[in-house]
């Protein structure tokens, strides 16, 4: 069947902050016949997978190394902390939600002295939180890009360069699970150590793989360490050989990849790399709908969970319902019109808001008509919440 040919089988408009809606050439692609992992036909479809996700992140520069293995993003915590940590180092997490509280987590349960610097709902850490925390030079500091319990976008690139500055050792670990390919990261010039991602967000892809990028001085850091590497299946001493052999177009085996899902995420990163829009003019869509979105919101009585629209997420949007509505008003109206959102989920303000996820090809093919059906459909949600 030709990619003309396949059309996906009617359903409810997804948009929440992830999974996404999926091309139809990527779910095409999910449906390769049964194929060996070490097939000559599949080494160069893997290889040519790291290799885009470098440009996607701009992470070119020699000694990066993409990792792709079966899991989810929330299998990258596990990663950062068993392969870049020791027992008892410092490590240091810039905390702007849910998913902050649960990187901390999963830092402490291999041995790390975690420190968390938090603020208001909302917000983002101040410059001075950051220095002082920095003090100690610790081993490694967090930052997730966008926390989707918040729609928080952290400024990166900003966070980046204080580190850089006030504790020049210390690894830069970026979660960008839900920010990767629909916020622009520049892996390279900002000095990044990881990058953690996973497939259904602004990659377009089911989920199923959990995506790093990893930097030589990450890599130097691994192997380096003065304790073996707590875990088996995450252990980058066994994953970082298989990685370059795939780029090599040499087939290596540790645990066998998901053949089909890395199909269908080398066609969603190939469409993202090689055809229309540019990676540049993907980001500037994707602010482009975020701006359409919250303006439209806004206008129908709506806030928003982050305290200023300068850290607010462009893939997604966090909004607080109008007063005298509730979660019940909005959420199952817009199910019946088949959009599917997501309800809050930050449990200090859970049944305040709820999130729209538009990103991927909900985004970039304006032909779906995917954000002004889910505008239209608010707004006639609301209309008629008043008229009762």
């Amino acid at each position: 069947m030709s990619n003309q040919d396949f059309k996906q089988a009617p359903h409810k408009l997804l948009v929440i902050p992830g999974p996404i809606e999926f091309a139809d050439p990527v779910l095409l692609a999910n449906a390769t016949p049964g194929t060996s992992h070490v097939s000559p036909a599949f080494i160069p479809v893997f290889g040519d997978c790291l290799r885009m996700l470098k440009k996607v992140l701009y992470a070119e520069k020699e000694g990066n190394q993409s990792v792709l293995i079966s899991g989810s993003g929330t299998m990258g915590w596990d990663a950062a902390a068993a392969n870049l940590l020791e027992q008892g180092d410092e490590a240091v997490v810039l905390n702007t939600g849910y998913f902050g509280d649960s990187f901390a987590e999963c830092l402490g349960v291999y041995g790390a002295k975690v420190t968390q610097v938090k603020c208001p709902v909302g917000g983002v850490p101040t410059d001075e939180q950051i220095i002082e925390s920095l003090k100690s030079q610790p081993k490694m500091i967090t930052i997730t890009h966008v926390d989707t319990s918040t729609g928080v976008l952290s400024p990166a690139a900003h966070i980046s360069s204080l580190v850089k500055k006030h504790s020049p050792s210390t690894l830069i670990v970026l979660d960008a699970v839900c920010a990767v390919a629909s916020e622009e990261i520049r892996f390279d010039d900002w000095g990044l150590d990881m990058v953690i991602s996973a497939t259904q967000k602004g990659l377009g892809t089911p989920p199923g793989l959990s995506v790093c990028v990893i930097s030589r001085r990450a890599v130097e850091t691994l192997a380096a360490r003065k304790t073996p590497v707590p875990s088996y299946y995450i252990s980058w001493n066994k994953w970082l050989p298989v990685m370059k052999a795939y780029e090599e177009g040499r087939p290596m085996y540790f645990a066998t990849p998901p053949v089909q899902l890395v199909y269908a995420l080398h066609a969603s990163l190939k469409s993202i790399t090689t055809q229309s829009p540019s990676l540049e003019e993907r980001f500037a869509q994707h602010k482009a709908v975020s701006k359409q979105v919250k303006d439209k919101l806004t206008d129908l009585g709506f806030g928003f969970v982050p305290t200023s629209r300068d850290h607010a997420a462009n893939g997604m949007t966090a909004a607080k319902y109008p007063k005298g509505i509730a979660a019940a008003d909005i959420l199952p109206k817009l199910a019946e019109k088949d959009i599917v959102v997501a309800a809050g989920l930050h449990k200090a303000i859970a049944s305040e808001y709820f999130r729209i996820g538009h990103m991927g090809v909900t985004v970039t093919d304006k032909e779906r008509g995917d954000v002004d059906k889910v505008l239209k459909g608010i707004e006639e949600v609301l209309k008629a919440k008043k008229q009762d």
